[in-house]
């Protein structure tokens, strides 16, 4: 047992001391949800309209609307990014030699996919307390009851991103994965939309919108900053998560998975 905690506490803290020392990791992970809330909400506010439906506030400005969607874009991110240094880490960094240590194959990606959830909180609740700085406020126990469904949240996206990992063979092919994942994730969602917005315009993106597991979490943050608890977005997100992290789990075993195709 006291390999498992050792293994477990060494992946852990290697992520928490990459977040700290790697500034320009966090000022990115940033950078691209502030300069979507306060430069391009003022032109989607204007084009959508103040009005925003139940169970939000009749009247609220388009940055309250969006903030739980750049929370979800956070984690998307980190996700991804996480990731991406397991590429690495696989190939030439220490995940190379936990992954051949007698521990569960299962178990070292449980623990890197916590310590990336856990950075992204992080990143989360930083941003939240800017957007606070500028008055875009949710009730002070939605700030509590968002916990939840970040940890879920994060695990999902940051599964998705294992699994991604599980097919990459070379670092330099990941940068357009990433690409060809995130933005297809992130605009047909309801991070900037409203769904009744989108079926207004077209029923095809509405479909692919409420059943894109990232739009699912970000419904699920929206409705606990809050204080309500959207039951369709919990068991969406979780039913999603337990398939990711699965195939992920897969796909790293050598003798079933993608890395037996690596040798």
């Amino acid at each position: 047992m006291i390999h498992y905690w050792r293994a477990m506490t060494g992946i852990i803290g290697r992520e928490l001391s990459r977040f700290v020392t790697q500034r320009e990791r966090f000022i990115s992970a940033l950078v691209r949800p502030l300069i979507w809330l306060f430069v391009f909400a003022a032109g989607f506010r204007a084009a959508l309209g103040l009005a925003i439906t139940p169970p939000y506030e009749t009247y609220i400005l388009y940055e309250v609307y969006i903030t739980p969607g750049l929370i979800g874009m956070i984690q998307l991110f980190n996700g991804m990014q996480s990731s991406l240094s397991m590429v690495y880490d696989r190939e030439m960094g220490s995940m190379r030699i936990l992954l051949v240590s007698p521990l569960p194959r299962w178990f070292l990606l449980v623990s890197k996919l916590l310590a990336g959830t856990g950075v992204s909180i992080l990143q989360a609740y930083i941003f939240l307390a800017i957007a606070w700085s500028y008055d875009i406020r949710a009730p002070l126990e939605g700030y509590l009851w968002v916990i939840f469904p970040l940890v879920l949240s994060g695990l999902m996206l940051g599964a998705l991103g294992l699994l991604l990992s599980s097919f990459i063979k070379q670092l330099e092919n990941f940068a357009g994965v990433m690409n060809f994942v995130i933005f297809p994730l992130f605009f047909m969602s309801t991070a900037l939309y409203p769904l009744w917005k989108m079926k207004e315009s077209s029923d095809f993106l509405y479909l692919l919108a409420q059943y894109n597991p990232f739009s699912q979490a970000v419904e699920l943050i929206r409705f606990a900053l809050y204080g309500q608890f959207n039951s369709f977005a919990f068991f969406y997100t979780a039913v999603a998560f337990l398939i990711f992290m699965t195939a992920a789990i897969v796909g790293y075993n050598p003798s079933k998975g993608m890395m037996t195709r690596k040798g």
